[in-house]
C-alpha cells in the first residue's frame, strides 16, 4: 500500500521557551544517510515541481516554512500529503512518482536526498514511468 511505503515522518520538537528546534538525523530520523540537500522557494501556488520519478535515489520533504502539497504516486494508487509543519516530512523511496504544488508565498520546501545529484537516473515522462513500472 503506498501509504505504508511513504509514510509521513514526525520529527521531534525540542524547542524552549528560547525557541524551536528540530533535529533530524540520517539513519536515524529518516531511513538513509543524507547525501544532498536542497531546498525549493520563492514558487506560488500555480507552479508544479518535480513531475518526476528517481531510479536510485530516495527523499525526504519537509517544508520548514509556509505550506506545500505533494502528490505521491505509483502509476495505481495516489496519496496527497499537506506539509504545513516544519516538524513533519513525507519519506519517498525509489521508483515513486512525485509533483510539488500549491506553495503559500512563505513556502520553504526542504528536500533531503540518498543520493548525489545524477540526471540519469531520473524518469520525467509519466508514461515512460508507467511502462517502467509494469516491467
Amino acid at each position: 500500500m503506498l501509504k505504508d511505503r511513504c509514510p509521513i515522518l514526525q520529527f521531534n520538537d525540542l524547542g524552549d521557551e528560547r525557541g524551536k528546534l528540530v533535529v533530524i538525523e540520517g539513519e536515524q530520523s529518516i531511513p538513509f544517510a543524507i547525501k544532498r540537500v536542497f531546498y525549493i522557494y520563492g514558487s506560488d501556488d500555480t507552479v508544479v515541481r518535480g513531475q518526476h520519478a528517481n531510479r536510485e535515489s530516495e527523499f525526504v520533504l519537509i517544508n520548514v516554512a509556509g505550506k506545500s502539497k505533494v502528490r505521491i504516486t505509483n502509476g495505481t494508487e495516489e496519496l496527497i500529503v499537506e506539509l504545513n509543519k516544519p516538524m513533519m516530512g513525507v519519506y519517498i523511496p525509489r521508483m515513486i512518482w512525485k509533483d510539488m504544488y500549491d506553495f503559500s508565498a512563505d513556502s520553504v520546501l526542504l528536500v533531503l536526498a540518498s543520493t548525489h545529484y545524477d540526471g540519469k537516473e531520473y524518469i520525467r515522462d509519466y508514461e515512460e514511468y508507467l511502462k517502467e513500472m509494469k516491467s
